[in-house]
């Protein structure tokens, strides 16, 4: 059952940084998705936290 949250982790990562790629923030005022970095990582923890709880 480990993998699950590994899944969820990638998954998550991948949909942050696809976010940022996408949506985003272009002036910079959003914390959240104008950074990469922080995009990818908000949303890893979310995909595994989502998915660890199932």
């Amino acid at each position: 059952m480990w993998y699950k949250p590994l899944i969820g982790l990638i998954a998550g990562g991948v949909f942050g940084y696809l976010y940022y790629r996408l949506v985003g923030c272009p002036t910079g005022g959003c914390p959240l998705t104008s950074n990469p970095y922080s995009s990818v990582l908000i949303w890893a923890a979310l995909g595994a936290a989502l998915l660890m709880s199932k």
